[in-house]
């Protein structure tokens, strides 16, 4: 079954003539297209055509021939409450007036193994902004791919963090990334009016300067910065968790250059009420898949594991977690893995005790009943976890990746690095959710980490070497 548009003849002309017609327009008045590396990542506007569409066309069609086997869509939605989870079509295809898109369910499948998805056509159907890239993607690919589209609302840490990370294990050559979103939405129609209501130039040009600090931060894949400037700014980016989604999701090294910024009310000149549109194209080089992919079964035996170790070490039993019986642990858990073990208190949130180990010296559940075991009774920080606790304790299981050296400190990416420190023979570790749980930047986070290590606050900056790991974040 595919699903129609609800959005044809309305936001986007209705007839295949009508949108090839359109396109040529575009193109005309975009001028010669650059050559050089197809990108593998497009931030488009989600608006009507006749706003936006031509600024889309400028990242669209550098894509065009490219041979990519999947789409994948990243798009927030503007009328469904959804939390902590990416939601799908139940359908098996959309349909455009320019033809049939596949959907790729044997992705789509693999993808909620590994992260919270649910699948749902009427959220699809009541929302525009993913609907509306379909026909500019057919215009440039023909119809040749399968595509994924993936709405979303608001994420905690954690859940944000899963879909990432699972996007990025599975994002490779074949697939093109878009990411779905407008930038500002101004005026008093959005709540927004920071700079005024005269509807003058002055408003448009500090608006602009607000966008151009928020692609900034895209530009250089710094997640968190870009959170903290719409935490700080109040910004009505109406796609900035999918932005984030996919910053977080970035490799070292990804790079996003802007091919056009516009407004809706560049041709009246009235900017008491306008919302702006970026193009955007990217070039990242995708990892594939890092160590073992976790899926949600995996990720609660391992938690149950960790109890189960913790509370018999607790209540007298052996100190190393031994007589655990994980002869049915599954498989994906039986690779070598570091990981640490978190205790907080339920009731205040405060650390109870977090021990663990870095490299991958023995099989996941094995370090998890181990460092379990030594987070209740042996982290010099703490008193010991006592039987009455228990009851109050969450249990969190980071489970790591190998580190890797980088060359500086300034190649951390907070919220998606964990990292190590090390200089003159002292060494600290910090987990990637550390700095984004505490509000750090990256060199607050590393004063901390200096200070950790028995160093000065300011030993990070000559001297020191660092290496980063990423991790599966979850608890119970």
């Amino acid at each position: 079954m595919a699903l129609g548009s609800t959005i044809a003849g309305t936001w986007y002309p209705g007839t295949e003539r009508e949108i090839r017609a359109l396109a040529k327009k575009w193109e005309t008045a975009c001028g010669e297209a650059k050559s050089g590396e197809k990108p593998n990542v497009l931030v488009l506007p989600h608006a009507g055509w006749a706003y936006s569409g031509e600024t889309a066309w400028t990242a669209v069609r550098t894509v065009r021939g490219a041979k990519f086997r999947r789409v994948v869509v990243l798009a927030p939605s503007h009328r469904a409450w959804i939390e902590n989870r990416l939601v799908a079509p139940e359908s098996d295809a959309v349909l455009t007036p320019l033809g049939e898109i596949k959907i790729d369910r044997d992705w789509l499948d693999r993808l909620a193994l590994i992260a919270p998805v649910a699948r749902n056509d009427r959220v699809h159907s009541a929302e525009h902004s993913a609907q509306i890239e379909y026909p500019l993607l057919q215009l440039a690919l023909g119809n040749g791919f399968t595509v994924v589209p993936l709405v979303m609302g608001s994420f905690g840490q954690d859940q944000m963090g899963m879909c990432a990370r699972a996007l990025a294990r599975l994002m490779d050559a074949e697939t093109l990334l878009v990411i779905s979103s407008d930038f500002t939405h101004y005026g008093d129609d959005f709540s927004y009016t920071p700079f005024g209501k005269s509807g003058g130039e002055d408003v448009r040009r500090k608006v602009a300067a607000s966008d151009d600090e928020a692609f900034q931060l895209i530009a250089k894949g710094d997640a968190y910065s870009f959170a903290a400037f719409i935490k700080r700014t109040g910004a009505t980016i109406c796609g900035h968790v999918p932005i984030e989604l996919a910053l977080r999701a970035f490799p070292q090294g990804a790079s996003i250059v802007r091919q056009k910024y516009a407004t809706s009310s560049d041709g009246d000149g009235d900017y008491s009420r306008f919302v702006c549109y970026v193009a955007a194209t990217g070039c990242v080089k995708w990892q594939g898949e890092i160590g073992v992919v976790l899926s949600a079964d995996d990720r609660a035996y391992l938690l149950r594991v960790a109890r189960a170790a913790m509370e018999k070490a607790v209540r007298g039993g052996s100190r190393r977690g031994a007589g655990i019986d994980t002869s049915d642990a599954p498989k994906s858990t039986r690779t070598k893995m570091g990981a640490f073990v978190t205790l907080n208190d339920k009731a205040t949130g405060a650390l109870r005790g977090c021990i663990g180990e870095i490299m991958p010296m023995r099989p996941l559940v094995e370090a998890v009943a181990a460092r379990a075991v030594d987070s209740a009774l042996g982290d010099p920080r703490f008193s010991p976890v006592s039987e009455r606790e228990l009851g109050g304790i969450r249990v969190e299981v980071s489970a790591l990746t190998p580190p890797k050296r980088v060359a500086s400190w300034k190649d951390i990416v907070l919220g998606r690095d964990g990292m190590t420190l090390e200089k003159n023979g002292c060494f600290a570790v910090f987990l990637p959710q550390v700095a984004p749980e505490q509000g750090w930047d990256l060199p607050t986070t590393l004063s901390y980490l200096s200070q950790k290590a028995g160093l000065s606050s300011d030993a990070w900056r000559e001297g020191a070497t660092f290496e980063t790991f990423q991790a599966e974040v979850f608890h119970e």
